[in-house]
């Protein structure tokens, strides 16, 4: 067993000058910091007052979900001795909001991916049972989290 820590800065940059005299008088701009790296722009989503252009809370967990989805299934892959060659996931979740309260009720992972062989299909897709276990952000969560994967090889064979 081990443990590992990670550490995160969110700082406001949304101060226009009156602080928070009012719900709509100052911006939801956050700056996300870790060491070492690139800092990254967020703010609220739109539907609550925040810049459309920057990553919100929603948008960071839903990547977080497919990333750890991501990387767990190339472990995976590796592991059952599949050759994965491309991977794109359309991810969606599914938010509701009851006044000031809400919470994700669902997320969606979509892998669409290419091995290099045929015969490598059927080992591919259930390689994604393997990563919906190991996911550590999936198994941090309070709401499901389904995967729907396509598999395909660039050399043929039957999608599965």
């Amino acid at each position: 067993m081990s443990t590992h820590r990670y550490a995160v800065r969110s700082t406001w940059t949304g101060n226009t000058g009156s602080g928070t005299t009012g719900y709509r008088d100052y911006r939801r701009d956050v700056t996300v910091s870790v060491s070492g790296k690139h800092d990254l722009l967020a703010s609220a989503d739109r539907a609550f007052h925040g810049d459309r252009s920057r990553w919100n809370p929603e948008d960071m967990l839903l990547a977080a979900l497919s990333e750890c989805h991501l990387l767990s299934y190339l472990h995976a892959c590796t592991a059952r001795g599949v050759i994965v060659t491309d991977y794109v996931d359309d991810a969606e979740g599914t938010l509701r909001v009851d006044g000031n309260a809400g919470r994700f009720e669902l997320a969606t992972l979509r892998p669409r991916v290419s091995v290099a062989d045929p015969s490598m299909i059927e080992a591919a897709v259930r390689a994604h049972e393997d990563a919906h276990e190991w996911c550590f952000i999936a198994n941090s969560v309070s709401f499901p989290v389904e995967v729907d994967p396509v598999v395909t090889s660039a050399r043929g064979g039957t999608p599965a």
